[in-house]
């Protein structure tokens, strides 16, 4: 999903909640306050309908996006001997899992669009390669695997992660 469409189907949910609260709050002004102690306040049943729908989609989307989006993959494509492979540093990631194979040179090209100061730098303990990415270029980070696996990679916050799957 783009940032665009989060940002869109938020604000959608806002407004839903700014309509729905302002017609809590006229029928609280229209109550008749003069009573002492709690009184219940009547709801019409498509109010309450439309907080349910809201609050479950709510729990829905969130669940989907922790938990069921799957991270982007990418095989490295041969070129001149060498494996290579652009990703993108936009937000996070992307691809998030890229596949390589053992014993063979790997050039990952991150592109780093996001002005973020925590995508500054980008983190592979296992190779121990720690490099600066600077914003709106290209920066190359060069190794070759010598052992099957899947190895982590991170921000400099450790915020952001990918993985590199090392297969014979």
């Amino acid at each position: 999903m783009k940032k665009y469409q989060v940002i869109s189907i938020l604000v959608s949910i806002g407004l839903s909640f700014v309509i729905v609260s302002s017609m809590s709050a006229e029928e609280m002004t229209n109550h008749n306050s003069s009573s002492k102690g709690f009184q219940s306040i009547e709801q019409p049943i498509a109010l309450k309908m439309a907080n349910a729908v809201g609050g479950l989609s709510l729990m829905v989307a969130q669940l989907w996006w922790f938990l069921g989006s799957k991270p982007k993959s990418q095989q490295a494509k041969i070129n001149e001997g060498i494996q290579e492979v652009t990703i993108t540093v936009d937000g996070g990631y992307v691809p998030s899992l890229v596949t390589v194979k053992r014993g063979q040179p790997v050039r990952l090209q991150f592109d780093r669009r996001d002005p973020s100061s925590c995508l500054e730098k980008v983190l592979f303990p296992d190779f121990h390669i720690a490099q600066d990415l600077v914003l709106n270029q290209t920066t190359l980070v060069e190794f070759t695997p010598q052992t099957v696996g899947m190895f982590q990679f991170s921000c400099g916050m450790g915020m952001f992660h990918g993985a590199i799957t090392v297969e014979d």
